[in-house]
């Protein structure tokens, strides 16, 4: 008989003892949702797992004994987001996971329809019967290799080592348990550490880790404060796992006031770690240009409350300023390269990176077809929803010429179409089925993107610019909030050269997580109106990049020498991550610029000394029409770095700006040292104030410290006056 060798003997006991291991270094979130008023479970529900310290996020559904299951956390301290058809959103900060255990957390959902507009606070197992079930010597099915084993402590989304994630991950189409997860070795039980973000409602600042009004919580309520001390561990109780509901459930908490805060829905994706060209040279992303979070941002701090940190994208901060990069010559994008030291963290170099697409003027500009869907339903019914929507159409029609043609469809409770194919020149009719929308009816915004597309793909306009505008304020009750199926839908369709762009509108109920989905699939823009000022510069100013795409599923790769740099991180970004393996993989989508649209980037790094170049910047992308994709190559050298920030272009520190205030804003550990005086003696030093738009941005950020009391997260763990500037501290 034929012997198996010994290294195939241990190929094939190392195939069996990884999972465990992989297992013993994870933990799992089970629990059940039900509602909260008739006590049977609900299902369906969206669950989604995020940590300030861990890159990406976990997201399941509750099966139909309202039972969820989230496997592969990596230890740490997590904030859980619920969101079920017909219920308020719940949301549980501080819940700890440890290495090879499960722990339960359940939730009761306060309906849509109950009397107070709140949303409850949602625990785990009650006090004293918290439950750890012991799973280290469970085996599950789990993909893993060596280098699995070797991951850094702290991973990023698609780095080597996990599961790759692709677009289609990012757009919400792939199983989340097939995520990459990195290995991390457990320790000691780190304090609470708060994780309080703020939000707004009627009577103003309210923090969104009770979900409490300004006048705190209803007698007799349950508060689980960060200081606390966490309930006696029970005897871990061996597999398997009951999906029936649990008997009890924890009270639904409306605050007094009415706060509709919670309302607001955001979607984190953790913040990116410092990570060693040892382990991964490649950083690769898809571009993005929506500004969406900026003004967002901007919209909270002028009612004087902070943003919620998991709403606050770097990237989105950046991109929103214009940094005058000049058009490159004879070449589809110009490349700008500069850096300086980092005001913050010692020993590293700020490296901005801009790539500016090719102009077009208004008269070269393809003609157009706009289908514009517009949510007409009761929570559009305000002068800053459906009014402002109104007035910023006016605009953009006042705009459009005889190369372009306009379709309205509005949704309710059902989608009709307002306006046939009509031409620009006829402005009056366009005007006319303007002035004439009104409020109506629930929220079924499925049906009235699947009519959208309907009229776009039969009025499609062959050769030009063939766009749906969403015009909402994304909180759909019926239809696409449980359709799994839209997601497809959108992406054929995008596929077909029908591209679809998001405006969003509104503020105190506003779903910025689905706006930028549906955006992202559609392979079109998201922006969110705040005014008449804002209205402008989308459909006015920049209605020609806003439009005209010049290049398709652009992709970005730095390839960073470890003989030249050791370190290096990536500010934002972090829902756009891909694959060293997806950069030439034609088949993965990535993000569309439209002409003279810049995406800006920046880096930390750490050089070796010595070291003569960055790194090697690689673009690919396709033409508007398709086909293979393109490649650009070329090389980042040592020369672009200044030896002072107040060196560097005015612009380029005002890109750096930019992006520390969104890391302040979401509680970013690699920002701690940056206070907001510093903060704002880094804007004097941009010199660019007389723009209005880094006048505003100062203001920002004198708003944002004048009501920033949180606390430093991180301080009980590792205190700042000996903060490692290289590695972020494990949450375990």
């Amino acid at each position: 008989m034929k012997l198996f060798n010994r290294g195939a003997l241990y190929g094939l006991l190392l195939l069996f003892a990884l999972p465990a291991v992989a297992q013993a270094a994870t933990g799992t979130l089970i629990g059940t949702v039900i509602d909260s008023r008739s006590q049977k479970p609900v299902v369906d529900v969206e669950v989604t797992a995020t940590s300030p310290q861990r890159p990406g996020s976990w997201t399941t559904k509750t099966n139909t004994w309202g039972s969820y299951r989230m496997t592969l956390l990596p230890p740490g301290v997590y904030t859980l987001r619920f969101v079920g058809k017909q219920f308020h959103p719940g949301i549980r900060h501080q819940v700890r996971v440890k290495a090879g255990r499960i722990h339960r957390a359940d939730v009761s959902l306060l309906p849509e329809d109950s009397r107070g507009e709140g949303v409850e606070v949602v625990s785990t197992a009650p006090p004293g019967a918290r439950q750890i079930i012991d799973v280290s010597s469970t085996m599950t099915g789990v993909n893993v290799d060596q280098e699995f084993i070797k991951r850094i402590a702290v991973a990023r989304p698609g780095g080597r080592g996990g599961v790759s994630r692709t677009y289609d991950s990012l757009a919400g189409t792939s199983n989340n348990e097939e995520y990459g997860v990195p290995v991390a070795t457990p320790g000691p039980i780190s304090p609470n550490i708060p994780n309080t973000s703020y939000g707004i409602g009627p009577a103003g600042l309210v923090e969104s880790r009770r979900a409490y009004g300004v006048n705190g919580p209803p007698p007799g309520s349950f508060v689980s404060h960060a200081s606390d001390p966490a309930p006696p561990a029970a005897t871990p109780v061996a597999l398997p796992v009951p999906h029936s509901p649990a008997p009890e459930a924890p009270a639904p908490l409306v605050p007094p006031n009415g706060d509709r805060f919670l309302d607001m829905y955001f979607k984190g994706h953790g913040v990116n770690p410092t990570v060693n060209t040892e382990e991964e040279r490649f950083s690769t992303f898809s571009v993005d240009t929506d500004t969406a979070s900026y003004t967002l941002t901007r919209a909270y701090l002028e009612r004087q409350a902070l943003p919620d940190e998991q709403g606050v994208r770097v990237e989105e901060f950046v991109n929103t300023f214009d940094y005058g990069y000049a058009d490159a010559q004879d070449a589809p994008f110009g490349i700008h390269v500069e850096g300086f030291p980092s005001p913050v963290r010692k020993g590293y170099q700020v490296v901005r990176i801009g790539v500016k697409a090719r102009e077009v003027s208004d008269a070269q500009r393809k003609p157009s077809h706009l289908v514009f869907v517009i949510d007409v339903s009761g929570s559009m019914n305000l002068e800053n929803r459906l009014g402002l929507v109104k007035r910023a159409l006016r605009m953009l029609v006042e705009e459009l010429d005889e190369r372009d043609f306009v379709s309205i469809v509005v949704y309710g409770s059902q989608a009709r179409q307002v306006l046939s194919p009509t031409s620009a020149t006829q402005q009056d009719r366009l005007l006319a089925a303007i002035d004439g929308l009104y409020s109506e009816g629930s929220t079924n915004a499925q049906e009235g993107l699947e009519l959208g597309y309907r009229i776009a793909s039969e009025h499609r306009m062959k050769g030009g610019i063939n766009r749906g505008i969403l015009c909402s304020d994304g909180v759909a009750n019926v239809g696409v909030s449980d359709a799994d199926g839209i997601w497809a839908k959108v992406k054929d369709f995008a596929a077909q050269g029908i591209t679809l762009s998001t405006v969003g509108f509104g503020m105190g109920n506003y779903n910025d997580a689905l706006m930028e989905r549906l955006s992202h699939v559609g392979e079109g823009n998201y922006a969110y109106v705040d005014g008449l000022k804002e209205a402008h510069r989308i459909f006015v100013q920049n209605l020609t990049g806003t439009l005209q795409v010049v290049a398709k599923d652009v992709k970005l790769q730095v390839e960073f020498d470890p003989k030249d740099v050791s370190l290096y991180r990536l500010l934002g970004y972090e829902n756009r991550m891909l694959t060293k393996q997806a950069f030439r993989d034609d088949r993965v989508d990535a993000g569309e610029v439209g002409a003279g649209h810049a995406v800006t980037a920046l880096y930390e790094v750490k050089l070796r000394e010595g070291a003569t170049q960055v790194g090697t910047l690689r673009i690919r992308y396709k033409t508007p029409e398709g086909g293979d994709s393109k490649e650009l190559e070329t090389k980042l050298p040592v020369t672009a770095l200044r030896a002072d920030y107040a060196l560097a272009r005015s612009t380029t520190r005002l890109a750096y700006v930019a992006a520390a205030f969104a890391e302040k804003l979401r509680g970013s550990y690699w920002t701690r040292p940056l206070t907001y005086a510093s903060l704002l003696e880094l804007w004097q030093g941009v010199a660019l104030k007389e723009r209005q738009d880094v006048s505003e941005l100062g203001d920002l950020i004198r708003k944002a410290a004048a009501i920033d009391q949180r606390q430093d997260r991180f301080e009980s763990l590792a205190p700042l006056k000996s903060m490692d500037y290289d590695q972020a501290p494990p949450v375990l």
